[in-house]
């Protein structure tokens, strides 16, 4: 074989390694899946429990007088900062639920000092997580929370974590998921919050949001405690599964800062729940 053949060889065969390497570096890239987007938590420091219930549905009133045998209550976030909870105190406030957490990606920059500044008036105190069915899964969601101020202790003085779950405040109402997936998903958080903490998680929600995302499952009505938004003189109707309430979260503001609860029956009921 001539020199100039050889060579011509030669070069022949290092372009089809190239073209071989390219392809190889083509069918890598087609087979790597994009990175998925961050999740938006740009709402995060303004959402809190029944914001989107609120926008969603309404108020229609407050009740007209105090109903007998409740326990008045309130819940906050980092949207009302620095909390005067002495003055809560006086007001009439025995208990106080605090936003923990949203997804799994986003604490409330408040919360440490809203939490213990409430234990520290004398108040029962619990914490509550935001969910966000769209960026990750119900039992990791709750692991979050609870690595993050939403566990429980036998102290008389802490409340059950709660799981806030309402209209998405990013988009579809229902987090793009069906009523069968939506029933799964919280049943994954309630399930992981359980096993983890040895106590049931509170749900919080609205009847016609609960309606409209889990097809009005009666699946946790026997294992975790009600904490129902309803902006209106009466409870009215209760989602499917619950034959009473545990809270009722009755308006957006009042004599307490937040938001203004009433738990069904008498401090000793509150009381009860905190000791387990």
């Amino acid at each position: 074989m001539s020199r100039t053949v050889a060579g011509h060889e030669q070069r022949w065969r290092a372009g089809l390694a190239g073209a071989g390497a390219l392809a190889a570096l083509a069918a890598a890239v087609v087979a790597t899946p994009a990175e998925a987007a961050p999740a938006d938590y740009s709402l995060a420091a303004t959402t809190f429990a029944g914001t989107q219930i609120a926008l969603h549905e309404g108020v229609q009133g407050r009740p007209r007088v105090d109903p007998p045998e409740q326990t008045l209550g309130h819940d906050v976030s980092g949207h009302q900062g620095v909390v005067d909870w002495a003055g809560a105190v006086k007001a009439g406030a025995k208990f106080a639920y605090v936003k923990a957490t949203e997804g799994t990606g986003f604490l409330n920059p408040q919360f440490i000092g809203q939490y213990d500044g409430a234990h520290t008036a004398g108040l029962i105190r619990g914490a509550y997580h935001f969910a966000r069915p769209d960026v990750s899964g119900g039992a990791e969601q709750a692991e979050y929370f609870i690595a993050h101020g939403g566990g429980w202790g036998p102290d008389g003085k802490t409340l059950p974590g709660a799981l806030d779950i309402e209209y998405n405040p990013y988009g579809e109402a229902c987090y793009g998921k069906s009523p069968a997936d939506m029933t799964t998903w919280i049943g994954d958080f309630t399930r992981t919050y359980l096993a983890k903490v040895k106590r049931s998680a509170l749900i919080y929600t609205s009847t016609t949001w609960w309606k409209r995302c889990t097809g009005n499952t009666n699946r946790f009505g026997n294992s975790d405690p009600l904490w129902l938004a309803h902006y209106a003189p009466e409870i009215g109707e209760l989602p499917a599964g619950w034959d009473k309430h545990s809270i009722w979260q009755f308006a957006r503001g009042g004599g307490l800062p937040g938001d203004q609860n009433y738990y069904n029956g008498p401090l000793a009921r509150v009381q009860a729940l905190a000791k387990g």
